[in-house]
C-alpha cells in the first residue's frame, strides 16, 4: 500500500512546500509501504521542472521507500525526468506512454526501451490508466514485460477476471486502486497505490483486503465522490476532497488552475458519513 504526495497550493497557485514538508513527515510516520510523488493525484502535468526536482527532494529525505513518477505528455522532457529522478535512487521510477497521440505497439516498446537505459539500475513501473492515449491490454503488456526486463509493475484501473488471467502471464506486480484492492487482490492484484490512503493513510493498510470495508467505501464513494466526479471534478481535486475529509495533514482542497476543487460544504458534509460508514479507519488515520 503506497500513498501519494498532494500539492497544498496557495491562492496564488503556487506549492506551499513547508505544508509538503510537513505532510511528508506524516506519512512517513505511517504504516503505508511506501511514498509516490507525481501520478494523477500529484498533477504531475502542471509542475515545472524546478518544482518537480523541489518535490523530489522533499520525497527523497523522509527516509520512506519511494518511488517517483517521472511522467509527463512529452517523451523527451519525460526522458529528463527520468533521468534526474534514477539519480535520487528511487525504488522505482513511474512512467506514462507519451499523451498526445496515441503510439503503435514498437513506438511503446521503442519507448520503454530507452526509459529503461535512462534510469539505468532503477526499475520501472507503467502507469496505464483508463484515460490514457495508449491503453496497454495484456497482450502488448506481456510484450513489454519480456522486452525490458527493468519494468517490474503496472498501475491501473485493473479488470474482471478475465482481464487479471492474461494480465498476471507478465510477471509484473499489478496494482489497482485502493477502493478495489480487496476485491482485486482475489483475482490476482498485488497492492495499490491507493486513494483510500488520502482518506486514511493507517486505515488504508489495515483494511486494504477487507471485502467489508470495502463494500462501504463503495457507499460512501457513490454518495460523495461519484456526484463530485459527474459535476465535473478531476481526480486530483477528488484526491484532495477526500485527504480533507480524512483531515490527517493540511493539504487543502484546491487544484490548479484551470481544475476545480471540491468546496468546504461539500468535505462538512461527507465528514459525518465518511466516519460513521467506516469508523475503523478513523481510529488511528495517522
Amino acid at each position: 500500500m503506497w500513498a501519494t504526495l498532494l500539492l497544498p497550493l496557495d491562492a496564488d497557485d503556487s506549492i506551499d512546500y513547508a505544508r509538503l514538508e510537513a505532510q511528508a513527515a506524516t506519512l512517513a510516520a505511517t504504516e503505508v509501504d511506501g511514498l509516490y510523488a507525481h501520478g494523477t493525484a500529484g498533477e504531475f502535468q502542471t509542475l515545472t521542472e524546478p518544482e518537480f526536482d523541489r518535490v523530489n527532494e522533499i520525497l527523497a529525505a523522509t527516509g520512506k521507500p519511494f518511488q517517483i513518477g517521472a511522467g509527463h505528455p512529452s517523451a523527451q522532457l519525460q526522458l529528463e525526468r527520468v533521468r534526474r529522478a534514477a539519480e535520487l535512487e528511487p525504488g522505482a521510477v513511474q512512467v506514462i506512454l507519451p499523451d498526445w497521440l496515441p503510439l503503435n505497439d514498437q513506438e511503446s516498446l521503442d519507448f520503454l526501451r530507452r526509459v529503461a537505459d535512462t534510469a539505468a539500475d532503477v526499475p520501472l513501473v507503467l502507469y496505464n490508466p483508463p484515460h490514457a492515449k495508449t491503453r496497454v491490454g495484456p497482450d502488448l503488456l506481456v510484450r513489454l514485460a519480456e522486452s525490458v526486463p527493468s519494468l517490474i509493475g503496472l498501475k491501473t484501473a485493473g479488470g474482471d477476471k478475465a482481464w487479471f488471467d492474461e494480465a498476471t502471464k507478465s510477471g509484473l506486480s499489478i496494482f489497482v486502486p485502493g477502493h478495489f484492492l480487496a476485491s482485486m487482490s482475489l483475482l490476482g492484484a498485488h497492492g495499490s497505490y491507493s486513494n483510500v490512503a488520502a482518506l486514511s493513510p493507517n486505515g488504508s493498510v489495515r483494511y486494504a483486503r477487507d471485502l467489508d470495508v470495502e463494500r462501504r467505501i463503495g457507499e460512501f464513494f457513490a454518495q460523495h465522490v461519484v456526484p463530485l466526479q459527474k459535476a465535473g471534478l478531476s481526480n486530483p481535486a477528488l484526491d484532495k476532497f477526500l485527504a480533507a475529509v480524512g483531515d490527517w495533514a493540511d493539504v487543502g482542497t484546491r487544484v490548479r488552475w484551470p481544475m476545480t476543487a471540491a468546496t468546504p460544504e461539500q468535505v462538512e458534509a461527507a465528514q459525518p458519513v465518511a466516519r460513521s460508514l467506516l469508523p475503523e479507519l478513523f481510529e488511528d488515520s495517522w
